[in-house]
C-alpha cells in the first residue's frame, strides 16, 4: 500500500459517517481496488457498495471488487446490478459488458471495440506529439485531439511537478470520461529517472522523482533483481504521475559502439539484455495480491513497450535512423537473428505473470537486405515480413505494435533539412502518399502510429482498405487493432478509476524510500577501471581531510537535436563543489593538492554527418570518432554497405580518408595539463560515458579512472572515499583504438580488440575493479565471453 494511506481515509471521514459506513481506499490508481478488505462496507440488505463524495470526483466502493471513481462533471453516474456498482461510461442505463469489471479483460475489449465507430477506433490508434505539463489545464490543442479526434494515448515528457501533472491527468480524465464510450486516457512516457548530478542525496529526504543511472549503467551493475527493483519503484511513481505506460525498455544490443543511443541500452551482449529486459518488464508490469486484477496485471502494473524490433543497434558506421544520413542497419556478420535474442528470451519470456511485454516498438531502420521473402528494404514498421512474418506470425507476438515518432510525414528534401530533427522518417517508402503510408502500415500487423494526432489519414487509409478487401474486412482489422490497445487499458485498471489524489501523488513520487534505492543503485553501476599502485580510496590521513584540486571543464557548445538553436560553450567546474568539500578540502592551486579530480565526458565524436561538408563538394558523409583527438578515418570501408536517398545522387556513404575531432576534444588537454600541474601527486578521472571509448590517449598518464553513466557526485565521491567499494564491470567493451572500431562488424557483440592499460589489465566485457583487484564473482563467471 503506498504511503499516505491514513491520511487519505482521513480526508473523507467526515462523509464517511453521514454516510453510516467507512470510506473507500482513495487516490492513484494504484489504489482503486481494496477489493472489499477492511472496507468497512454496509451489510444492510446484502449491499456490495458503499459511496462517498468528495468534491469533483466521486468515489463507489465494491465489496470484493474495486473502487469505481467518476467526475461528477463528466456526467457518468454509476448503476446496480447483483448488488454491485458498475459505471456507467455510454450514459445508456444499462451494464454492457465491456462495464462489468467481473468479465476478462478480453471479454470487454472485444464488446468495446464492436460498439466503437471506425472514427474512434482511429482515434485510439494515435499516438500523441510530445506533451509538456506545464499547467493543471489543458491547451487547447489537448482538448481537440481528445474531443474532435478521439485521441486516448498521450506521451508525455515533462512535468511542472508531480502535483500538477496529477491535477492534469484528473481533468484530461474527466474530459474523456464524459465523451461517447467514455474510454480513459493511457498516458505514457519515456525514461525520466535520470539523476541530477549536481543533486545531494540524504537519507530520508524525498525528490521530484527517484534518480537512477542510465539504462547501460543499470547494466552495469550485471544484477536483474536491481532492474526489477527498478521498475517496481518507477512503476509507482508512473502510476501516480498519472502514467499507465512506459516506452521503454529499449533492448537493442549495441553492437556498434559508436551509436549515440547506446546509453539507453542494456549495452551490447544479448544473454544480459535478455535478462535485464525480463526483470525491467517484470518490475513494471507486475501487480500482486490486493493490487492483482488477473493474470499479475493490476492497479500498480505499467504496460511496458519494448524497443526497438528487430533491433536498431546496427546502423552502418554507428549513424542512427532518426536522420536519413542513419536510415540503414546493416550486418556484415550475418547476425540478424542474435539482435532477435532480447526479444524473445527477454521481453517475451517473462517471468512474473504477465507474460511478455504489453506493446513493441520498431525501429526507423531499414534492415538492409534482411527481408528475405518479398525482398523490400523498407523502414521496419513498412516491411511486411518484420512486422507480419516475424513478429505476428513466426513469434506469435499478439499484443500492442507501435510506430515509432513519425514515419508517416514527408522528409525534407532540402539538403539543410538533413541534420534537422521533426520532419518524417518515412524511410524506403517516400514515394508513396501520406495515407497509402498508413494503410501500408496498418495492413502489416500494426496497431498504432506514434507522434500522430489527428485521425485524417488513418481513416483515409480505411477507405483504402474497403475499396481493396470490403467494408466487413476493414472493419475487421480495426476491430483487431481495437482488442489489443483497449486491453491495455483495462487490464491496468484506467476504465473503473483513472483519477489521482494529488495529496498522495506528492507523498509518493521521489519518496525516501525511493530516492535511497535509486542512490544504492548509482553506486553499484559505477566501474573502477583502473587503480594504480592502489591509490584509491583517497582517506583522510593522521585525521585529516585530504586536499583535492578540481580543475574546470570547458563545455562546448550543443546544438540542439530536436531544434532551438545552440548552447553556447562555457567553462565551469564539473562538479558540486558543496559535495565536494564534504569529503575533502579544495583548492585552486595544484601545489598544495593532495590529488586532482578531473571530470569529463567521453568523446562526442559527432552524428556522421556535415552538411558543410555536402556543400563543399563532398558526398556529407563523415567518421564518428570515439577518440578525443583528431582522427583521419584511414581504415574505413572504400564503398559502403548501404546507400540511396532521394536528395542524394549517390549509393556510396564511405568516408575513409576523412578527418573529424571531437567536439569535446579539450576533455583530453585538461587531463595531460592536469597531469604536468600535479607532477608526481595522483590524478583521478573520472569519465561521464555515454559511448565506448578510446582511452589510450591519456590512460597510461593517470593513476585512477572511475566510470559513471549518470549518477550524482556524491555517488562519485563515495568511492573516491572509499565509503563504498566499487563493483560495476563493463557491459561492452572498449577499444584498443579507432582501427579496430572501423573494422568491427556493426551487426556483431565482442568483436575489438580492447584496449589493455599499464597495470594488464583488459578493459573487456564484464571488466571492473575493486578494492583487492580485478572482480571475478558469480557475474562475471556467468556472462563472460569465451572466444
Amino acid at each position: 500500500m503506498l504511503k499516505g494511506f491514513k491520511k487519505v481515509i482521513s480526508i473523507v471521514s467526515i462523509a464517511a459517517i453521514v454516510l453510516g459506513m467507512q470510506s473507500p481506499v482513495l487516490g492513484s490508481s494504484a489504489n482503486t481496488k481494496n477489493n472489499g478488505k477492511g472496507a468497512g462496507l454496509s451489510k444492510d440488505n446484502g449491499r456490495k457498495w458503499s459511496v462517498v463524495e468528495s468534491g469533483e470526483i466521486n468515489y463507489v466502493t465494491n465489496r470484493n471488487g474495486p473502487t469505481l471513481g467518476y467526475s461528477v462533471n463528466s456526467g457518468v453516474e454509476y448503476i446496480i446490478k447483483g448488488g454491485y456498482a458498475f459505471k456507467d461510461l455510454n450514459k445508456n442505463k444499462k451494464l454492457d459488458k465491456y462495464e462489468d469489471w467481473r468479465l476478462s479483460v478480453e471479454e470487454r475489449a472485444k464488446d468495446l471495440s464492436s460498439k466503437m465507430s471506425i472514427e474512434q477506433i482511429s482515434g485510439l490508434m494515435l499516438y500523441s506529439s510530445h506533451q509538456s505539463i506545464n499547467s493543471a489545464e489543458l491547451t487547447e490543442a489537448q482538448r481537440s485531439y481528445i474531443v474532435n479526434d478521439n485521441l486516448r494515448h498521450v506521451l508525455i515528457t515533462r512535468v511542472a511537478s508531480p502535483e500538477t501533472a496529477a491535477q492534469w491527468n484528473n481533468h484530461a480524465q474527466a474530459l474523456a470520461e464524459g465523451l461517447g464510450l467514455g474510454i480513459p486516457l493511457n498516458n505514457s512516457s519515456d525514461p525520466r529517472h535520470g539523476s541530477d548530478s549536481s543533486a545531494e542525496f540524504n537519507a530520508g529526504a524525498g525528490g521530484d522523482i527517484s534518480m537512477w543511472p542510465e539504462s547501460i549503467g543499470l547494466a552495469a551493475t550485471f544484477d536483474p533483481e536491481i532492474i526489477e527493483e527498478f521498475g517496481e519503484i518507477a512503476s509507482k511513481e508512473y502510476r501516480a504521475l498519472g502514467i499507465s505506460t512506459a516506452l521503454s525498455p529499449q533492448i537493442d544490443i549495441a553492437t556498434d559502439p559508436r551509436w549515440y543511443r547506446f546509453p539507453g541500452t542494456f549495452g551490447e551482449d544479448p544473454n544480459l539484455s535478455a535478462d535485464m529486459a525480463r526483470a525491467y518488464a517484470d518490475g513494471f508490469q507486475t501487480s500482486s495480491g490486493e493490487d492483482e486484477i488477473a493474470n499479475a496485471w493490476g492497479y500498480t502494473s505499467v504496460n511496458t513497450m519494448a524497443k526497438h524490433w528487430p533491433g536498431g543497434g546496427s546502423g552502418e558506421a554507428g549513424r542512427d535512423a532518426h536522420y536519413p544520413f542513419g536510415k540503414y542497419a546493416v550486418y556484415p556478420g550475418n547476425n540478424f537473428d542474435e539482435h532477435l535474442i532480447p526479444f524473445l528470451k527477454g521481453a517475451f519470456d517473462l517471468k512474473g505473470g504477465t507474460g511478455s511485454v504489453s506493446a513493441i516498438m520498431p525501429y526507423y531502420t531499414i534492415s538492409w537486405n534482411q527481408d528475405t521473402k518479398y525482398g523490400e528494404n523498407v523502414g521496419n514498421s513498412y516491411s511486411k515480413y518484420m512486422i507480419n512474418d516475424l513478429l505476428r506470425n513466426k513469434y506469435g507476438y499478439e499484443g500492442v505494435i507501435t510506430t515509432d515518432w513519425g514515419i508517416t510525414e514527408d522528409i525534407g528534401y532540402e539538403i539543410d533539412d538533413m541534420e534537422k530533427f521533426g520532419y518524417g522518417t518515412s524511410w524506403g517508402v517516400e514515394h508513396l502518399t501520406v495515407p497509402e503510408r498508413f494503410y501500408k502500415v496498418i495492413m502489416n500487423g500494426v496497431d498504432q502510429f506514434g507522434g500522430v494526432d489527428e485521425s485524417d489519414d488513418i481513416l483515409a487509409a480505411y477507405e483504402m482498405g474497403v475499396e481493396e478487401h470490403g467494408e466487413e474486412f476493414m472493419r475487421n482489422r480495426f476491430e483487431e487493432s481495437a482488442v489489443r490497445l483497449l486491453k491495455n487499458i483495462f487490464q491496468v485498471g484506467l476504465f473503473e478509476n483513472p483519477y489521482l489524489d494529488v495529496k498522495e501523488t506528492s507523498e509518493t513520487v521521489g519518496n525516501a524510500e525511493f530516492m535511497e534505492a535509486g542512490f544504492e543503485a548509482q553506486l553499484k553501476s559505477i566501474v573502477m577501471l583502473k587503480n594504480k599502485d592502489n591509490v584509491l580510496p583517497l582517506k583522510a590521513k593522521n585525521n585529516k581531510k585530504l586536499t583535492a584540486y578540481v580543475p574546470e571543464r570547458w563545455y562546448p557548445p550543443v546544438k540542439a537535436r530536436f531544434g532551438g538553436g545552440v548552447t553556447p560553450g562555457y567553462f565551469a567546474v564539473p562538479f558540486n563543489l558543496d559535495v565536494v568539500k564534504k569529503y575533502f578540502h579544495v583548492t585552486n592551486d595544484p601545489s598544495k593538492a593532495d590529488f586532482a579530480l578531473v571530470g569529463i565526458k567521453s568523446p562526442d565524436g559527432g552524428l556522421g554527418y556535415s552538411v558543410e561538408d555536402r556543400k563543399s563538394g563532398g558526398n556529407g558523409y563523415l567518421p564518428i570518432t570515439l577518440q578525443y583527438g583528431e582522427y583521419t578515418a584511414e581504415f574505413a570501408r572504400e564503398v559502403s554497405i548501404a546507400g540511396g536517398h532521394p536528395t542524394e545522387d549517390f549509393t556510396n556513404r564511405s568516408y575513409k580518408g576523412k578527418t573529424v575531432t571531437a567536439a569535446n576534444t579539450k576533455d583530453l588537454d585538461l587531463v595531460l595539463e592536469t597531469k604536468k600541474k600535479m607532477g608526481d601527486k595522483p590524478v583521478i578521472v573520472s569519465i561521464n560515458m555515454s559511448t565506448p571509448s578510446v582511452l589510450a590517449e591519456f590512460e597510461g598518464k593517470v593513476d585512477g579512472i572511475l566510470v559513471n553513466f549518470g549518477v550524482q557526485d556524491q555517488a562519485i565521491l563515495d568511492i573516491v572515499s572509499g565509503n563504498v567499494e566499487p563493483s560495476g564491470l563493463l557491459p561492452f567493451q572498449m577499444p584498443a583504438n579507432m582501427k579496430t572500431v572501423e573494422e568491427q562488424y556493426e551487426d556483431v557483440p565482442h568483436d575489438m580488440e580492447v584496449h589493455i592499460d599499464t597495470e594488464g589489465n583488459a578493459y573487456d566485457f564484464t571488466f571492473g575493479l575493486n578494492w583487492d583487484g580485478v572482480i571475478n564473482d558469480s557475474r562475471v563467471e556467468k556472462y563472460r565471453t569465451v572466444d
